[in-house]
């Protein structure tokens, strides 16, 4: 025979300490199945061009038939060793380029430095480098990257003793800036304060122990 049975249920804001961490561990691990990264690969995609960066693509398959292309973008977080990202595609020198980031990201140090470093290479080589970039293995890591420097000399002079080097380090810096806009964003989104938001405005409620009842 049915029964009714009645159950005090209660808001985030309205359970107890204890109670709040356990809904809230609940969100982190039940309702992140959407793609919170996409604001940080279009901006990383923005910068790419900015500094001479053209990510490759691969197709991906779509529910409704058809492919779209997808840009190589690799990388995992937050907490294990190995974590970080990558990218493949191909760098050259993009004119302006230090000038244009500062634009973009006036305080954004890090990617000043970054296109400083790539012009001031560049410069040496006047402005003929370009490079391959290269996933290789199964982790995402910057140094995972196998970053291939060419200079493109109709004399057939070679790259300075550095170049490989330098362009290399600059593009695992751009790879490192990325994880941290990632990392960071992933935090902002899992904070708290934003995951209590989101309960909120989704009206969700929980059992006195922080058990989700509807």
């Amino acid at each position: 025979m049915p029964r009714i049975i009645k159950t005090t249920v209660f808001t985030i804001d309205e359970l107890s300490d204890a109670a709040k961490e356990k809904a809230r561990a609940w969100y982190r691990e039940s309702c992140f199945d959407y793609e919170w990264y996409d604001c940080v690969y279009e901006d990383f995609q923005t910068i790419c061009g900015i500094l001479g960066v053209t990510l490759a693509t691969s197709p991906v398959r779509l529910y409704g038939g058809g492919t779209r292309d997808k840009q190589q973008i690799f990388w995992t977080g937050f907490s294990s060793q190995g974590d970080g990202a990558s990218f493949a595609g191909h760098y050259s020198h993009a004119k302006g380029a230090a000038r244009a980031i500062r634009a973009y990201a006036p305080k954004d140090d890090e990617l000043h430095r970054i296109a400083d470093a790539l012009q001031a290479v560049q410069r040496r080589n006047i402005w003929q480098l370009h490079a391959s970039i290269c996933q290789r293995g199964r982790y995402c890591h910057e140094y995972t990257m196998t970053i291939e420097v060419e200079r493109e000399s109709p004399t057939w002079q070679p790259p300075t003793d550095d170049a490989e080097d330098a362009v290399t380090e600059a593009l695992r810096d751009l790879a490192r800036w990325l994880y941290r806009q990632l990392r960071d964003t992933y935090e902002a989104e899992t904070s708290d304060c934003a995951v209590d938001e989101a309960m909120e405005i989704n009206g969700w409620t929980f059992t006195a122990e922080g058990n989700r009842f509807g």
